[in-house]
């Protein structure tokens, strides 16, 4: 075995953190040797999560979070609330690498964005210290448009993206308003004012497509635990058929070993079910009949591609780890 990597999670108690601590204990490098959680604190981690009973990590106490001392972590996992991760993770050590999983320093300087699957991006977060993950919705939509965007197939401005998330995606520090009674045979649209993702998006569009691009971005609350489906809708740049569709996401993420570039079957995209507990992204295309819109579909985990697995997967190129150690397991099935 090799040198084990020292980790802390930031957040444990949440949806995301909680995820990290999964994949941790699985992972053949990763060593969780500190957990803070404001909710949590003077709690062990098998008091918070029983599966650990028995286990070392298990006797690991939640403590509060104070960045300055953090001296002799490899890496800090920091999944945050937007908006309350900024100001303490700027006085962590230097010497500790930061994957932080919240909004705070998405695009910021001195920060790489975090979806390795873009263009030239897998080579920036091997060298960078500092990394902001992607949004959960960005992640899907992103991947889906990427390659479409990138090879002028579609239209940058006017993309419109239709988006589904399951409701750990609100975070466990989300009102009442999320409770198994308010969301349970419930669908609602939100943000329809604005959204904190669309300028992750269109920025990331932008700088694919060499010029401006634009989205009208529409989330959703379905009633499930997890789950991110993404239809997005393009005009597209001249006569496309289907082939010329996959073959642009075919070129792209060839060797990618967690983007599946799927068929549509009886006019059916891919489903969030397919991606539960996993690093996955499935995505289809089709060019719709009627108005020649072009449609691409992705389904991923919003806390696999969505937030932890992704975190990992950057964790483990910034640390000199494989890049699928600890998240090669199959999908929960069904």
């Amino acid at each position: 075995m090799g040198k084990q990597v020292r980790i802390g999670i930031v957040g444990v108690s949440g949806y995301g953190g909680s995820e990290l601590l999964r994949l941790c204990i699985g992972h053949p490098a990763f060593e969780v040797v500190y957990a803070s959680g404001e909710s949590t604190v003077g709690q062990t981690l098998a008091q918070r999560f029983p599966a650990l009973t028995g286990l070392p990590t298990g006797k690991l106490v939640i403590e509060s979070f104070v960045p300055e001392k953090l001296a002799g972590l490899d890496l800090l996992f920091a999944s945050l609330p937007t908006g309350k991760s900024s100001e303490p993770l700027s006085r962590v050590p230097a010497s500790t690498k930061i994957v932080d999983v919240g909004g705070d320093h998405r695009y910021v300087e001195g920060w790489v964005y975090g979806l390795t699957e873009l263009p030239g991006q897998r080579a920036k977060v091997v060298e960078t210290t500092r990394l902001a993950n992607p949004g959960c919705y960005p992640a899907a939509s992103l991947l889906a448009l990427a390659p479409l965007v990138k090879e002028g197939l579609v239209e940058p401005e006017g993309i419109a993206i239709d988006a589904k998330s399951g409701v750990t995606g609100t975070g466990r520090g989300g009102s009442s308003d999320f409770g198994y009674a308010e969301t349970n045979e419930d669908l609602f649209a939100y943000g329809l004012g604005g959204h904190t993702h669309v300028p992750e998006i269109q920025r990331t569009l932008s700088d694919l497509a060499g010029r401006k691009a634009t989205v009208a971005f529409t989330p959703h609350l379905v009633p499930m635990t997890r789950g991110i489906l993404s239809t997005c809708y393009a005009r597209p740049r001249g006569k496309l058929d289907n082939a010329s569709l996959y073959a642009a996401a075919e070129a792209m993420y060839a060797g990618e070993p967690f983007v599946k570039i799927m068929p549509t079957e009886k006019g059916r995209g891919p489903h969030t079910k397919w991606t539960s507990g996993s690093n996955l992204i499935f995505i289809s295309y089709a060019v719709n009949p009627d108005s020649g819109l072009i449609v691409a579909v992705a389904a991923i985990d919003n806390l696999g591609k969505g937030a932890a697995g992704q975190a990992m997967q950057n964790a483990n190129l910034m640390t000199g780890q494989a890049e699928t150690a600890g998240l090669a397991g199959l999908p929960l099935w069904p």
